[in-house]
């Protein structure tokens, strides 16, 4: 049975494993291997925090109880009126179960709920498959880049995604 909710702040946890193996398994090959574990090291941790303060929607997914999908999202920064998804993970025991869409589905309606019309996202240009799962949802790209440092120096290209549902212009 596949499922998703609002984490709670007991689930800190849980939304640090699944961000750390997703973010493991889809960008750890693009970094050193030092830079590679502590972006999972950070991972594992950072959400004790996030879901304490209440930062955000931050949702999971499930497949048989497992937690294996999460989302962070925001009002965004940088666009008014939009919501941005800035993490959305699934585990790599998750790929292909439809947590993902049943995630996507309960995240982006708890932002309509939030009277969020629009969202958007960044992902890495070169990470063939979230850039066809958001199409897939969808997201159209946008024409928009950016480089993001993830720490190492190095700055990767990263690409927009919008959604405008009905009724959001």
């Amino acid at each position: 049975m596949i499922s998703a909710r609002v984490a709670a702040v007991a689930d800190g946890s849980a939304v640090g494993e699944v961000h750390a193996a997703s973010w493991g398994a889809a960008y750890g090959p693009l970094f050193s291997p030092e830079m590679a574990r502590e972006g999972v090291a950070s991972r594992l941790e950072r959400w004790h925090e996030r879901l304490a303060t209440g930062n955000g929607l931050v949702m999971l997914g499930f497949v048989d109880e497992r937690p294996l999908a999460m989302s962070w999202s925001l009002a965004s920064e940088t666009r008014a009126g939009f919501a941005e998804i800035y993490s959305f993970y699934t585990h790599p025991d998750g790929w292909g179960s439809g947590v993902s869409v049943a995630l996507m589905d309960a995240t982006l309606k708890h932002l309509q709920a939030d009277g969020f019309e629009r969202v958007h996202l960044w992902t890495l240009r070169d990470t063939p498959q979230s850039r066809r799962f958001y199409t897939k949802c969808g997201f159209v790209e946008t024409g928009a880049t950016q480089f993001r440092d993830f720490g190492d120096g190095n700055p990767l290209p990263q690409v927009e995604y919008a959604l405008v549902r009905e009724g959001g212009a």
